[in-house]
Formats: structure tokens, sequence, C-alpha cells
């Protein structure tokens, strides 16, 4: 499958639809191509423009989703229509097709009863999934080696980490040397969702893109975060749509 690529801020973004994006998810797992999703914001972007780690291992995704609205919105200043992909959503899909299709599913994450409740009702909804392995995402340097120890030996095609960014995304890249042919994803809370320890927001803030909001009114202290990097992210991606209109303007001109 062929994907278009923008840019938003020096990060690639995949304009791709759902169902397309289920799609190349599948064809990499059945080729065994080892693939990295991220599910990009505005908060891990402008972390990356801070980390020289996290900036490479993003702009090496095999697919960036955008998971936040400022990336859709950022989209459409370049006049670049993007549906948003909830990476909650497209983990779940892909449990679906783990369950259809017969994937091993590793699961990396959460607190201790959150992942084991996580778990329980996985199994209950999906009925034939084989999740060949689980962890708790509380871990040190030493018990950190016995997980990629058991996860090399279980060999699973489907790597749900939710250990929030970017330290999801660094332990995925470790994770990516010794399983090269798995798919990985990124799911930041979606364990505590799957436990029924979190509401997700109802469908109405979803519907509208303002999921992010219900969150920060549940959770607080997501407002000082969120204070932190959404004004800058919305200037310089006003700055980079104006530069982009005034260069197609230019272009023409010669």
């Amino acid at each position: 499958m062929i994907k278009k690529r923008k840019n938003v801020l020096g990060y690639y973004v995949d304009i791709i639809d759902f169902d397309d994006a289920i799609r190349f998810l599948n064809e990499r797992i059945q080729n065994k191509k080892g693939t990295h999703v991220v599910t990009i914001n505005p908060e891990i972007i402008m972390a990356a423009k801070n980390d020289y780690e996290l900036s490479d291992i993003i702009k090496k995704a095999a697919l960036v989703v955008p998971d936040g609205t400022g990336i859709t919105w950022a989209l459409s200043l370049q006049n670049i229509q993007q549906v948003r992909i909830p990476g909650i959503d497209l983990a779940y899909s892909m449990l679906e097709c783990a369950n259809s299709l017969r994937y091993r599913v590793a699961l990396i994450g959460a607190k201790e009863e959150i992942i084991r409740h996580a778990e329980h009702n996985i199994r209950n909804e999906f009925k034939d999934i084989c999740i060949c392995y689980s962890h708790n995402g509380y871990f040190g340097i030493e018990k950190e080696k016995e997980i990629i120890s058991n996860l090399e030996e279980n060999n699973p095609n489907l790597v749900l980490v939710a250990l929030g960014s970017p330290k999801q995304e660094f332990f995925i890249q470790k994770l990516k040397r010794i399983l090269p042919e798995a798919t990985f994803m990124g799911i930041g809370g979606s364990f505590d969702v799957w436990a029924g320890a979190v509401e997700r927001a109802p469908e109405f803030y979803r519907t509208i893109g303002c999921e992010w909001m219900y969150r920060a009114i549940k959770q607080p202290q997501r407002f000082k975060r969120i204070c932190k990097t959404l004004p800058m992210f919305a200037i310089e991606a006003i700055i980079e749509s104006v530069a982009l209109k005034f260069d197609k303007k230019e272009n023409k001109n010669v």
C-alpha cells in the first residue's frame, strides 16, 4: 500500500483513513515487516523538537497517525483534510484482527492490577485471542532485561506498550532490535480504559474532536502539560502554513 505523508513542524504524518491503516498493519504483520506505529499529537511533537533521540524514533516510524485533534487542525491549515485516528481505537481494532487472524499479542504497561484487569477483559471479549505475554509498566533495568528476554522467547506479532510518551517510544526502540518482525504500538492510557478504571470520553466529545478536553476536566493535572505545549504548537503551525502558502505563491510567479 502506498501512503501519502505530509509534514507538520518537521514530522511526517500519514494521510490515511482508519480502514486503510488497519489494512496496512495487517499486511505488514503477515509479511513479517517490522513496524512501529506512532500515534502522534502536539505534545509528542513539541517534546521531540527538544529530544534528538525521540525525534529520530518518530521520523523512522513506519506509520504515524494523527491521534491528536491539534494535528488534524494543523493539517487543515495546509488545506489537507485528515480524520483523527485515536490510538485506542486503532489498537482495539488490531486486537480484533489478532483474534480472527491468530496473531500472538503482548501487553506491556500500566499498574499490575490494571494490566491484569485489562487482560482479563480482553480475553473475555475476544475468545480466540492469543495473549502470549503481559507485564505491568513498573520495572527497573534488571526487570527490563527479563521482560525483553521473555518477549524474545514468546515472539509476539503485535506488541502494545502503554508506558506513556516518550518512555514507551524508547522502550519500543529497544524491543525492535530483538523482535525485528513484530508490530509495535504505543497506546498511552488505553489499558486503564480497557480495565474499566478510567471512563473514556462520551461519544459527543469524541465526535467534535474534544476528547482531550474531557480528559483534562477529569484529570486537572493534564492542564499544566496542555497549557505548556498547545499554544506554542498552534503558533508554530500557523507560521508554517503561512510560509507554505507564501512559497507556493512565489513558485507560481517564477
